[in-house]
């Protein structure tokens, strides 16, 4: 028996609409990260890019658990000497751009290379409920209610 490896006319892709309000981002992101992957398909082959679009509405909703909100801080640099710049999840989720954290969460759980970045432009994330993406009829995936973990009322 002959171990199956897709090709670029084997691959179909599928549009999924996901509901992030009150969801936990770690959770949200894992499998976020497995739909864009391709692992969830039986026909999943690792140096092809297999997974499916995806579309994230309500992030500046999403829920973090703990003390996450004022804890977990992102980071980057401005490349001037002593240009390390800081912001808390909350800040970032109350900002300008708040979908910004959704993404990153699931930038950092694809692998970090070229099919990696191909991966990551399968993602459309909004912050809020609408989203131009109608015409591709996409099919909606409740993750709140697969597990009862995965969401959050506070």
């Amino acid at each position: 028996m002959k171990t199956f490896s897709a090709t670029p006319s084997d691959i179909e892709k599928k549009w999924i609409l996901i509901d992030a309000d009150g969801v936990v981002l770690g959770r949200l992101a894992s499998q976020v990260a497995k739909i864009l992957r391709g692992k969830h398909k039986p026909s999943f082959t690792p140096h092809m890019d297999c997974g499916d679009n995806v579309i994230i509405i309500n992030a500046e909703k999403v829920k973090l658990t703990g003390k996450k909100l004022e804890d977990k801080k992102f980071y980057w640099h401005t490349g001037y000497p002593g240009g390390i710049k800081e912001r808390t999840a909350g800040q970032i989720l109350e900002g300008n751009y708040p979908e910004r954290v959704v993404t990153k969460a699931v930038e950092r759980m694809i692998t970090r290379n070229a099919l990696g970045r191909q991966q990551m432009k399968n993602l459309r994330v909004y912050a809020g409920a609408e989203h131009p993406h109608e015409a591709q009829q996409p099919e909606v995936l409740d993750l709140a209610a697969m597990n009862p973990k995965n969401k959050r009322t506070q």
